[in-house]
């Protein structure tokens, strides 16, 4: 199980969360949650105290939770009815 003393030796020796995470066998909001005290979804005020706690990123924590979206593949379905749809909208079209 990973505890707090494990997540911040992590943190001092230049890991991230992701890293951490990964090492630990935890979820990288996880990790930040467990280190920290503080929930990395942004799901409440962070006062000045808790601004100043060991492990504390200083923004964009929503990155551990979310991770971010993969654009679609630049071939296939959803390109292929992309260009019907612009070929058919005939009102959009330059030069109408």
């Amino acid at each position: 199980m990973a505890s707090k003393a494990a997540v911040l030796h992590l943190i001092g020796l230049g890991r991230s969360y992701q890293e951490i995470g990964a090492t630990l066998g935890i979820p990288p909001g996880q990790a930040y949650l467990i280190g920290t005290g503080i929930p990395a979804d942004g799901g409440g005020t962070v006062t000045r105290a808790q601004r100043e706690r060991p492990g504390i990123l200083p923004s964009r924590t929503q990155c551990l939770v979310n991770p971010r979206e993969a654009p679609p593949p630049p071939a296939g379905p959803v390109h292929d009815w992309i260009r019907t749809r612009a070929r058919d909208d005939r009102p959009n079209r330059p030069g109408r």
